[in-house]
């Protein structure tokens, strides 16, 4: 696991203090090694965490003539039956690392080269013989990749810091901001920067010394199907996905370094760490969170499954003090960012740190086996396509012309919208929140549902014209890679610690998308096959425990501990001056919050990111 950094100057050779500097800036990803490689204007870095290979896989490393540099961030969990494979093609590898494969494939296969990797990862490779960049990112996006394409050249580092202090032009993308406001978090392709993108989940980018860029995907996932394979019934299906699941687990296994899980008090991270300890002989180091709040507490159901597969378990109570590293959070994620389970997410990761230096997790269960409870609302939905056109436009109306505080409003307003998927997201993500309080400043008015759809195109596919399907779509491509995976590796890599995600291997998903929606959602549940498949692993006591996800318990936070630190923050002058809404409406949404006649403690919170992250950003850039 490492960070990577660099650049290709159209303007003179690079420096190699340049790209030192940059490195510097994510020690915290790779504390344990160094390395730069300069070749004319190509300077490429990164900075290590040993995982495998501990004294032979420094970085960057060359094919057998030189010819060829990569540096490399994640994991190749294949590369032993891929240097199999290109040792039969001639090819000599110096060192038993899973980076020295990728030098290989792209050797013999190029760019097709990056659809055989099987794993996490993004990749900087230079070609001295073609003058040639190389960027690409593993299929889901588990690590990240910032670049910028500029007149002077092609920049790119695995985080935004690392771009700082360069000169390179930081005006503030307001498209981008209003995603935030939508979602909590800036999809892909977007940074808060309009000169930065990220490169997509699955990409790659070429850039030449002519300063010529290509870009494109080596692979999507899937459209959720629409019926079963041909012959094969949901028993089979059931044992494919055992099968191949315990592969996943089995090969996120190997590393030189110690090793443990983090488990929490659901089906997906008990099922990881099932497979592990049956896939292992020493007892498995197992890390959960707890809250003193009883009604997000998970710590019954981790050690249920703890005890069960006798772990060596570890638990850790957070209580609002902890909250006291918001600042520090803001400064790890580099852009505005409001999941709150963030939190605990620093939390568990820095007491793990303590242990091992590689954790499993559950991540990405919900999405590849329809866990998400939300799936079964776009069925429900339904039943509002009988409304007339004319009802849907005067529901509309009233839910703009009722105050914030009318109850009822949110739900006229969904409901007003012409088609199920787009109730979903009034649902789901409400985009009219700020509609009637807006401050006039054009910056923050939300984006239309066309201009969303443009946006988003990669994650809304014209392909799919079921909504239950595009909302699954939707929650595994957008959502995934732009805040749960961004949370876990922001979090993770702050402590230094390697998470992987077995539930997010390709082929694993590749399997579960290969079968219909109702198979997976039964009996108003999700997740149905993969119990099936792997629920008798399970203390049944976990079975039968209430959906939280990893909550946190923030509304108690704004009323009690928190309750100065929140206001003090949005409604100081600095946030009123930003615009992002009307003074007297954030008031409003701090007294009904306090009062406890609402639960506004999810836009207060991703409110209070924003501020925090323009106080970090221009506090830096001064």
């Amino acid at each position: 696991m490492c960070g990577i950094a660099g650049y290709y100057s159209l303007r003179g050779p690079a420096e190699e203090a340049v790209v030192r500097g940059m490195c510097a800036r994510i020690v915290h990803r790779g504390p344990d090694d160094e390395g730069v490689r300069i070749d004319g204007g190509c300077g490429i870095g990164m900075r290590r965490l040993s995982i495998i290979d501990l004294a032979g896989g420094h970085q960057p490393i060359g094919n057998e003539d030189g010819s060829l540099w990569v540096v490399f961030n994640g994991e190749i969990y294949n590369y032993r039956a891929l240097r199999t494979d290109l040792e039969g093609h001639g090819h000599r590898f110096r060192t038993r690392s899973d980076t020295e494969s990728i030098v290989h494939l792209y050797e013999q296969y190029g760019i097709d080269g990056f659809s055989r990797l099987r794993g996490m990862f993004t990749i900087a490779l230079w070609d001295a013989l073609r003058r040639r960049l190389v960027l690409a990112r593993d299929r889901f996006g588990e690590k990240p990749l910032y670049y910028a394409a500029l007149p002077q050249g092609l920049y790119f580092a695995s985080e935004l810091k690392c771009l700082r202090g360069l000169g390179l032009p930081l005006e503030v993308d307001e498209d981008a901001l209003r995603l935030y406001l939508r979602f909590g978090y800036i999809p892909d392709p977007a940074s808060p920067f309009r000169a930065i993108r990220k490169l997509m989940p699955g990409g790659w980018l070429t850039f030449d010394a002519d300063g010529s860029m290509r870009e494109g995907r080596y692979w999507t996932l899937p459209f959720p199907a629409t019926q079963a394979p041909a012959g094969m019934t949901e028993d089979e299906a059931a044992a494919q996905v055992r099968t191949v699941f315990d592969e996943s687990v089995k090969m996120r296994l190997e590393a030189d370094v110690p090793l443990g899980a983090f488990l929490s008090g659901g089906i997906d991270s008990g099922s990881v760490v099932a497979s592990m300890a049956l896939q292992t002989s020493q007892p498995v180091k197992t890390f959960s969170i707890g809250f003193e709040e009883q009604e997000y507490n998970e710590l019954a159901g981790a050690r249920m499954v703890a005890e069960k597969y006798g772990t060596d378990h570890h638990e850790v109570i957070v209580n609002p003090d902890s909250v006291s590293l918001m600042e520090k959070l803001v400064t790890h994620f580099d852009e505005p960012f409001g999941d709150p389970s963030a939190i605990p997410t620093s939390i568990v990761s820095e007491i793990a740190r303590r242990h091992v230096t590689v954790v499993l997790t559950g991540d990405g269960g919900d999405e590849m086996f329809l866990g998400y409870e939300s799936y079964f609302r776009v069925a429900a939905l339904a039943k509002f396509d009988a409304i007339p056109g004319w009802t849907r436009q005067a529901m509309g109306a009233i839910a703009a012309a009722v105050p914030y505080s009318a109850y009822g409003k949110n739900w006229l307003h969904a409901t007003s919208r012409g088609n199920r998927l787009e109730r979903y997201f009034e649902f789901c993500y409400p985009g009219h929140y700020f509609r009637r309080r807006l401050h006039r400043d054009k910056w923050f008015r939300p984006l239309s549902e066309s201009a969303l759809r443009r946006e988003l195109a990669w994650a809304l596919p014209e392909g799919i014209d079921d909504p239950l399907r595009q909302a699954i779509y939707f929650e595994a491509t957008a959502k995934l890679t732009g805040d749960m995976l961004v949370k876990v590796d922001r979090m993770s890599m702050a402590h230094s610690i390697e998470v992987r995600c077995p539930l997010m291997d390709h082929v694993l998903a590749e399997l579960a998308y290969s079968l219909p929606a109702e198979w997976h959602m039964r009996g108003g549940r999700g997740k149905a096959l993969f119990l099936r498949a792997v629920g008798d692993r399970l203390p049944p006591g976990v079975l039968t425990l209430p959906k939280r996800g990893f909550a946190v318990p923030l509304a108690d936070w704004f009323r009690g501990p928190l309750r100065e630190f929140l206001r003090d923050h949005l409604t100081s002058s600095s946030f009123r001056r930003r615009g992002f809404t009307e003074p007297a409406f954030v008031d409003y949404l701090i007294e009904e919050h306090q009062t406890g006649r609402r639960d506004n403690s999810a836009r207060l919170w991703e409110l209070l990111m924003l501020e925090l992250w323009f106080r970090g950003w221009e506090k830096e850039s001064h």
